[in-house]
C-alpha cells in the first residue's frame, strides 16, 4: 500500500536537510562566514579609526589684513601660516614639506576683492569636505563685513538668523524629535533586507538542486515512487531548514567571536558611529537626565529604539521571512525543473527579484516620507513585496500611530493565499518541466504547461 504524503514528506525533507549540511561547501562557509563578517566589522573600526586621525595640513599665505585669526586647527585639518615670503617659495615649501595645500589670499583694497582673488593650491582636486570648510570661513567673514556696512551689528544679525525648531510631543505628553519615523523604517528595514537575501541565496539553491537532479536524471527515478509536487514542497522545506541552521549558526559563533574580539584586542566599535554611544534602557526620564540639548535628543532616540515592540517585529519576522520564503522559492524550484543548466535561468531570475528590489527602493521612500501613505500600505499588502516593507512599518507598532491591525491580518492572510496560489501553480510547471530535457523554455511554453 502507497505510504500517504505525511509519511514521505517528512522523509524527502530529512533527505534534502543532510544533503546541504553534509556538502562540504555548505560547512566551509558556515564556518568561515562568521570569521569574515567580524574580521570585516573589525576592519571597518580599525579603518575609520586611522581615516579619522589622520590630519591635513595646509600652508596659508595671508597677504591682506582681512582674514587674520580665522584659521584655526581642528581635529581633522591644521593651518601653518607663512609670512613675509613670496608665493613661489610658499609653493616650494608646501610641496617640499608633504602638505596637503597652500591657500593664498593676495592683498587688496576690500575683503571682497582679495576673497575673490584667493586660490587654494593642491597636488590634486581636493574633497567637497575640505573647500566647504574654507567656504564657510570666508563666508562669515564676508557676512560680518557687509553686515557692518549695512550698518548692523553681529549680534544684531546672530538674533535675526537664529535658525527655529518647532517642538514636537504626541497627545500623551511624550517628546518626539525630527527622524524617528526614518530610525524606526531603518530598523525594520534591516529585517526585510534579512529577508531578501535569504530569498535570493536559498531561493538560488532550491533551483541549483533541482537542475542537479534533473540533469542527472536521478529525478526519474525519485518521482516514480513520490508525487512532484511532495518532491517539491520537501526540497523547499528541507533546503530552509538547513539555510535556517547555518543562519543560526553564522549568528551566534559571529557574536561571541565579536565579543571575544573586541575584549581582547580592546578594539572600540564605537568608531563606528561617530564615537557616540547610547544611553542604556534605565534612562527613561529625559527631563531629569539630558544636561545638553543634544543630549536629550540622544536620549529620546536611544528611548524611541527601546520602545520599539520588538516581540512583535520579531515575531512578524518569522511569519513573513517563512511565507515569504516560500512563495519564492516554489518559483525558484519550478524555474529549476523547466530549464536543463544554470544558463538558462537567467530570462527568469529578473522577474523574480524585481519586486524584492521594489519591495527594498520603494519601501524605503514611501515608508520613510509617510509610513501610512497609500503606497506604503499597498506594498505592504501586496504579497510579493510585503515581508519586506510591512516590517518597515511595525517598528511603530499595532494601532494608534502604527499599522491598523486589519492591515496586519490583511497581508498575513493575503500572503498566505498567495502562498497557497503560487505553490499550485509552481507544481503544474514542475510536475511538467522534471521531465523536459534538451529545450529551451519560454514564457510562452510555462503558461500552456499551467493548463496541463
Amino acid at each position: 500500500m502507497e505510504r500517504s504524503i505525511m509519511d514521505k514528506l517528512p522523509l524527502i525533507i530529512k533527505r534534502e536537510y543532510l544533503a546541504k549540511v553534509r556538502n562540504k561547501s555548505f560547512i566551509i562557509m558556515t564556518i568561515l562566514s562568521p570569521i569574515l563578517i567580524v574580521g570585516m566589522i573589525l576592519l571597518v573600526a580599525y579603518l575609520t579609526k586611522i581615516n579619522d586621525n589622520e590630519k591635513r595640513i595646509i600652508g596659508v599665505l595671508d597677504e591682506s589684513t582681512f582674514f587674520s585669526g580665522q584659521f584655526k586647527i581642528t581635529e581633522s585639518t591644521s593651518y601653518v601660516q607663512f609670512q613675509n615670503i613670496s608665493l613661489q617659495k610658499a609653493k616650494d615649501s608646501t610641496l617640499s614639506l608633504g602638505y596637503f595645500g597652500l591657500l593664498h589670499i593676495p592683498a587688496g583694497p576690500t575683503m571682497e576683492e582679495a576673497a575673490n582673488a584667493a586660490y587654494l593650491f593642491t597636488i590634486e582636486n581636493p574633497s567637497t569636505l575640505v573647500t566647504e570648510r574654507l567656504e564657510r570661513i570666508f563666508q562669515n567673514q564676508l557676512r560680518q563685513e557687509r553686515l557692518k556696512g549695512l550698518g548692523i551689528s553681529t549680534d544684531q544679525f546672530s538674533n535675526v538668523e537664529k535658525a527655529y525648531s518647532i517642538n514636537l510631543s504626541t497627545f500623551d505628553g511624550q517628546r518626539s524629535i525630527k527622524g524617528i519615523n526614518e530610525l524606526k523604517a531603518f530598523v525594520g528595514g534591516a529585517f526585510g533586507y534579512a529577508i531578501m537575501m535569504f530569498i535570493i541565496i536559498y531561493g538560488g539553491f532550491v533551483m541549483r538542486s533541482v537542475i542537479e537532479e534533473k540533469t542527472s536524471r536521478i529525478i526519474e527515478v525519485i518521482i516514480s515512487s513520490i508525487k512532484p509536487f511532495q518532491l517539491m514542497l520537501g526540497k523547499i522545506i528541507g533546503t530552509s531548514l538547513a539555510g535556517i541552521t547555518q543562519f543560526v549558526i553564522w549568528i551566534v559563533s559571529a557574536s561571541i567571536l565579536l565579543f571575544l574580539s573586541v575584549a581582547f584586542l580592546e578594539i572600540d566599535l564605537s568608531e563606528l558611529s561617530g564615537g557616540t554611544s547610547l544611553p542604556g534602557p534605565g534612562m527613561n526620564n529625559v527631563s531629569q537626565l539630558s544636561a545638553t540639548p543634544m543630549e536629550g535628543e540622544i536620549l529620546v532616540y536611544a528611548k524611541e529604539i527601546i520602545n520599539i515592540p520588538w516581540a512583535l517585529l520579531i515575531g512578524s519576522f518569522l511569519v513573513y521571512f517563512i511565507l515569504g520564503y516560500l512563495i519564492y522559492s516554489s518559483i525558484y524550484a519550478a524555474i529549476g525543473a523547466a530549464v536543463d543548466n544554470e544558463t538558462d535561468t537567467q530570462q527568469f531570475i529578473f522577474p523574480i527579484i524585481l519586486p524584492l528590489m521594489l519591495a527594498i527602493y520603494v519601501g524605503f521612500f514611501s515608508v520613510f516620507s509617510n509610513p501610512h501613505g497609500p503606497i506604503a500600505v499597498g506594498f505592504s499588502l501586496f504579497p510579493l513585496t510585503s515581508p519586506i516593507v510591512m516590517l518597515m512599518r511595525l517598528p511603530g507598532g499595532i494601532g494608534d500611530g502604527g499599522v491598523p491591525l486589519w492591515q496586519l491580518l490583511t497581508s498575513i492572510g493575503l500572503l498566505i493565499g498567495a502562498f497557497l496560489g503560487i505553490v499550485w501553480l509552481a507544481s503544474k510547471i514542475y510536475r511538467v518541466g522534471i521531465l523536459m530535457y534538451g529545450k529551451r523554455p519560454t514564457y510562452k511554453e510555462l503558461f500552456r504547461w499551467l493548463k496541463y
